[in-house]
């Protein structure tokens, strides 16, 4: 007995935000590479370094090979989760900036120095770039997902079209 599903135009779009949400994603992610890479907080200690003690390393590969995969995960949950809402540029930057501010509080505040054996939520150097570099990954990701968007056509609009 075969039996049919119907599922309604915003839910079956999910899947194409949440590729789109990849790609970018891993455009924010280059950007805030990019800052981590060049910001220097602690004395001779990039921020991308930091990264890779996540993982008990103090590589500079590792640091953006992990911030990478964690841009990739961010820009799909982007994706799945306000996709719908960030089809044009405006909502899609304040978006992302909200987004990305989210994730410095989750990811730089308590997630990786409670996993680093420091201080969460405190307020220092380092957690003041980090909080204009995850900035710069929601502007980026915000922004590239509504290009991305827009080259797609808007198929996935919320009117369903």
């Amino acid at each position: 007995m075969a039996s049919t599903v119907q599922v309604s135009p915003r839910t079956a779009a999910i899947p194409v935000h949440a590729a789109w949400g990849a790609a970018a994603g891993l455009i924010g992610g280059i950007g805030m590479g990019i800052w981590m890479s060049v910001s220097t907080p602690m004395p001779d200690t990039a921020m991308i370094t930091m990264v890779a003690g996540l993982l008990g390393s103090t590589n500079a590969l590792a640091g953006w090979l992990i911030h990478l995969s964690i841009a990739l995960f961010a820009g799909i949950t982007f994706g799945a989760l306000l996709g719908q809402f960030a089809q044009r540029l405006a909502p899609a930057v304040v978006l992302g900036l909200v987004y990305g501010a989210a994730w410095w509080f989750i990811g730089a505040l308590w997630i990786m120095p409670a996993n680093m054996g420091m201080p969460v939520f405190g307020w220092n150097d380092v957690t003041s770039s980090s909080l204009g570099a995850h900035l710069v990954f929601g502007l980026l990701a915000g922004g590239a997902f509504a290009a991305i968007a827009q080259m797609g056509g808007n198929r996935t609009s919320r009117s369903g079209g």
